[in-house]
């Protein structure tokens, strides 16, 4: 949200306090995370007593929840509205700050994060991360804002309009900007599906449907990442709105609505520490299964299907040698108009626990669509409203509105019962024999309605989506174990993460769609995702041959692969036949990639690195790297250019080091840009430099004892030797010694 005018005035009908000094800082052992600083910053500068009369001042606060951490809050009147911030699993009992007054400046010390505020005029906080200046907020940086009803601000709309969930623009804000460098790039801020570095941009974290090919988001969260060396998170689960380098091109600020605004900066040096330490603080995902890794098979969404129409296509896939995982069944294995009743359509399937034991039979895991609303129709619909089950608007009448489904509900996670009634019905689900759900939806949440336990609605509207998932991830741990629960989710704000997997949503059946489904992928990714999927050959519309190889190629190289489509199959047959030939290609290649892929994903668990990870995350110090978003690396060794064009014509950066195509055994020195030209069956896949990867012998499933029939590919150019670690799905492990320099070209 903008709201100045320029550089030196203000936008009509808005009214500005700012921190112009510290007035006065001392050391205190009272803060949130224990040992902190306090700051009374006036908003004018104070020559004299008098100065203090009638004065607002702003409050700062600076303190250590863990290591490497500092939280700043920014308070006008302390006991006035704040949304309250995101859950912290990782602070640290006490805190983790060391708090000092040095020649009258302000000291937190943390780990290798330093924050220093400096006394008097003008206002000066800074951070370093390792003795270095990284960032720092200045004059005019922290802002109490005053807005008329009139006042000429945020012009667009922020949000769903149509489903009036748009955020709502209230009167008071607190901003801050930090300091950008020269040369500095800000990523992150959730699934952004526009240019991967977020600099010029104006960026609301507000979820909203609205397909991967818009400015909105499903999955938005208020973290940013710097390539200076640091992250910064806005602790508050409402509206938070930035402008990075759009408003003070030389600053990126972020505001939030009300009295208070909180954030926490993160230290380096490296773009993986950031990420370790925002995941360490808000949760890490759990591990996985094995089984997830492999390829979902959907009967896409309103497509005619019943049990014989699933079982051709189980049984098709298996004759073409085509290994299939998860077998997915979407909306309609409910009745229409009664979603979410967890109702098998007696019509069309009318023995679901014995189709369901025969799925099991033929060695495939089932996954269901389900939502958090209930449709009017649905015999739910009056138990949950009798029972206080559904979110209500003020006058105590159950909320309801016809899209989606006719007259539905939202069924309301801040009541225990209401969630634990919820959870009830998915258990019945697991009981016939589902594995897990594919959890839809969760950002088109109203305003105007009350909660059980009296939540604003502004807060909730992104943290529902937490509430929703929360409640089906906690159900498959507790049926089915820790390491065999996992979601398909669309909806997301910090700390989704801990709930894996998310997909990227409704994405058109073009290359320019598949494009931009990966830039949100690695936009999320630098938001502390480390599990991601999509709609392999997009979903809205039919996907052409050529698109629809394209994607299977780069869909099938990367964690999660799903077949998915609106109103037209997805198996490749239909397409042509070298789409079957392209399936097996790489849906074998990914099996015999899963000893290293699953490697990748205990390491996410226990750094929070992602497994698709921006080219920046891997070499933080090539300045070619920065702005790349058409190519990624799949886990530290392996680097992925997917296919954009209709020729096969790629372009692509290496970076410096001697590379090889992992297809063909080619070798090519990086430090430059390459062109080339693939056929559907074919993509630029390059082993690092020195690169180990661990090779599977198995083709027909991804959870398999990698060590039985194990071979290491070693690549040249390494020094030294490494140690090189394969897990198998049953927990077993061996750590490997490579020598790197016995390898040569």
């Amino acid at each position: 949200m903008k709201f100045t005018d320029g550089f030196w005035q203000l936008r009509p009908g808005v009214t500005a306090l700012y921190a112009q000094e510290a007035y006065d800082i001392w050391q205190t052992d009272a803060t949130a995370d224990g040992p902190g600083i306090v700051i009374t910053a006036p908003t004018t500068v104070i020559r004299g007593r008098g100065d203090t009369l009638n004065r607002p001042v702003l409050t700062t606060t600076l303190s250590s929840p863990a290591e490497g951490v500092i939280r700043v809050r920014i308070a006008h009147h302390e006991g006035g509205t704040w949304h309250g911030g995101f859950e912290l699993p990782g602070a640290a009992a006490g805190g983790a700050g060391a708090a000092s007054i040095v020649d009258a400046h302000g000291v937190l010390e943390t780990g290798p994060l330093t924050a220093r505020i400096a006394p008097g005029a003008p206002w000066s906080l800074s951070f370093e991360v390792e003795g270095r200046r990284v960032t720092g907020s200045g004059h005019r940086a922290q802002g109490y804002l005053q807005l008329t009803d009139d006042a000429q601000v945020d012009p667009g709309v922020v949000g769903n309009a149509r489903a009036g969930t748009a955020a709502p623009r209230p009167h008071t804000f607190v901003h801050e900007q930090l300091d950008l460098g020269v040369g500095e790039l800000v990523y992150g801020l959730g699934e952004r599906f526009g240019p991967l570095v977020k600099n010029g941009q104006t960026v609301d974290i507000w979820n909203a449907d609205g397909g991967t090919s818009s400015e909105q988001a499903y999955k938005s969260v208020p973290f940013h990442l710097s390539n200076r060396g640091y992250g910064v998170l806005v602790n508050d689960p409402g509206h938070v709105s930035y402008e990075i380098g759009s408003e003070a091109v030389e600053r990126v600020q972020f505001s939030v609505p009300g009295e208070v605004l909180e954030y926490f900066v993160f230290a380096g040096p490296a773009p993986k520490d950031v990420l370790a330490r925002y995941t360490a603080l808000l949760g890490r995902p759990p591990v996985v299964p094995a089984w997830s890794y492999g390829l979902w098979l959907s009967t896409s969404f309103t497509t005619d299907y019943d049990e014989a129409t699933v079982t051709s296509f189980i049984d098709e896939m298996a004759a073409r040698e085509l290994p299939v995982s998860v077998f997915h069944f979407d909306c309609f294995w409910m009745r229409e108009f009664n979603w979410c009743d967890f109702e098998w359509d007696p019509r069309t399937f009318p023995d679901p626990e014995g189709m369901l034991a025969r799925l099991h039979e033929k060695d495939l895991r089932v996954s269901v669509w389900i939502n958090p609303y209930i449709g009017q129709r649905s015999p739910l619909f009056r138990e949950a409203a009798d029972q206080g089950f559904l979110v209500t608007r003020p006058d105590g009448s159950v909320w309801q509105w016809d899209l989606w489904q006719a007259g539905m509900g939202l069924v309301d996670f801040t009541n225990p019962d209401a969630t634990a009634w919820y959870q009830g019905h998915l258990r019945r689900l697991i009981a016939q024999g589902v594995d897990c759900f594919k959890t839809d939806f969760g950002e088109r949440i109203p305003l105007e309605v009350d909660y059980f336990d009296g939540s604003d609605p502004s807060r909730m509207h992104n943290l529902y989506a937490q509430l929703y998932n929360r409640a089906v991830h906690d159900v498959l741990v507790a049926e089915r174990g820790e390491g065999d629960a996992v979601l398909f989710a669309r909806s997301a704000t910090a700390g989704g993460q801990t709930m894996p997997v998310h997909w990227g949503g409704d994405s058109t059946s073009t290359l320019v769609s598949m494009a931009e489904t990966l830039r949100g992928g690695l936009s999320l990714a630098l938001s502390g995702f480390a599990f991601w999927s999509h709609d392999i050959g997009g979903f809205e519309g039919t996907p052409d041959a050529g698109v629809f190889k394209r994607w299977t190629a780069f869909g099938l190289l990367g964690s999660h692969s799903r077949f998915h489509g609106s109103q037209s199959y997805r198996v490749p047959w239909v397409f042509d036949d070298e789409a079957v030939d392209v399936t097996r290609t790489f849906t074998h290649l990914k099996m015999r990639l899963m000893p290293y892929l699953y490697q990748v994903g205990l390491e996410a668990a226990s750094t929070g690195a992602p497994l698709m990870r921006p080219m920046v995350l891997e070499f933080p110090d090539d300045p070619a790297a920065a702005y790349l978003d058409r190519q990624y690396m799949l886990g530290s060794e392996l680097l992925v250019a997917p296919v954009f064009t209709e020729s096969g014509e790629v372009e692509f950066y290496l970076p410096a080091g001697h590379w090889t195509s992992l297809l063909t055994g080619e070798t090519v020195e990086g430090g430059r840009w390459l062109r080339e030209t693939h056929g559907y069956d074919s993509l630029p896949l390059y082993a690092r430099p020195g690169a180990v990867i661990p090779w599977g012998a198995r083709v027909d499933r991804p959870d398999y004892d990698y060590l039985d029939g194990l071979s290491l590919r070693v690549f040249p150019g390494g020094e030294g030797s490494r140690d090189v670690v394969v897990t198998t799905p049953s927990g077993a492990s061996r750590t490997f010694g490579v020598d790197l320099a016995e390898v040569t070209r």
